[in-house]
């Protein structure tokens, strides 16, 4: 009995892939888009809950504030020197320069300065479209000015550190720096978060504005460089 021919099978269905690199950024940016408006939203209206925990978290680190006195001293240095808004737009600038130095990247520059321009254009509109007022107590252990949500320490530090987190690992620097800048901006949006509850200037909700409103804009400005494709730097220029 002759052996019957064998049928080869269809080869499997390819499986799917990560998603590309815009689609993920588009779902990024309706996930943050979505909190960063409802939180708005919760605000604006004055929600009780959440007028509840920012009152329950500002007594009790403004108990703390007035009780440790060198920490209080650090975290002011912290805010006011280090993780201060002008800090961050000099951070920025020094890295625009060097990008101009090294790869004559003007597109880039340019981009980086718009977006910066932006959040603090979006930052001063909400301010004053909201205008929540600030925590109040007898005994202040800094002050402030302007409307509280959202927080512009917290909106630009994370939007200068996500945006050279974002240009390093493009420009495609090394494992050990990428880890070491990302420890640091991590440290310094966490950290100035704190700070600013601690000092008594913000709700924690302000904050958290700062947060979600700067990350959105991180994306949509990836969004804008990389569409409708990448663009590639001239390489970097041989000095000497």
């Amino acid at each position: 009995m002759r052996d019957r021919p064998t049928v080869p099978s269809p080869p499997p269905p390819p499986s799917p892939g990560p998603a590309p690199p815009h689609r993920t950024a588009v779902r990024a940016a309706l996930v943050l888009g979505t909190c960063s408006v409802l939180l708005l939203v919760l605000v604006a209206v004055r929600w009780h809950p959440l007028l509840a925990l920012d009152g329950d978290i500002a007594r009790a680190t403004h108990r703390w504030a007035v009780r440790e006195h060198a920490v209080t001293r650090v975290f002011r240095v912290l805010t006011d020197w280090v993780w201060d808004p002008l800090t961050m737009r000099l951070v920025c600038a020094t890295a625009a320069v060097w990008l101009v130095w090294r790869r004559a990247a003007w597109w880039t520059v340019w981009w980086l300065a718009a977006t910066v321009a932006l959040a603090a254009l979006v930052q001063q509109s909400v301010k004053a479209a909201v205008g929540r007022p600030r925590p109040v107590w007898p005994d202040p252990v800094d002050s402030a000015h302007y409307a509280a949500f959202p927080s512009g320490h917290a909106l630009t530090a994370t939007v200068v550190c996500g945006l050279l987190l974002w240009l390093l690992r493009r420009g495609g620097a090394g494992r050990a720096l990428r880890r070491t800048a990302t420890a640091v901006a991590v440290v310094s949006v966490a950290g100035v978060g704190v700070t600013r509850v601690w000092l008594g200037v913000h709700w924690a909700s302000d904050v958290l504005g700062g947060w979600l409103f700067g990350a959105l804009l991180v994306v949509l400005a990836v969004l804008v460089y990389e569409w409708p494709r990448d663009r590639p730097e001239p390489p970097a220029r041989r000095r000497g």
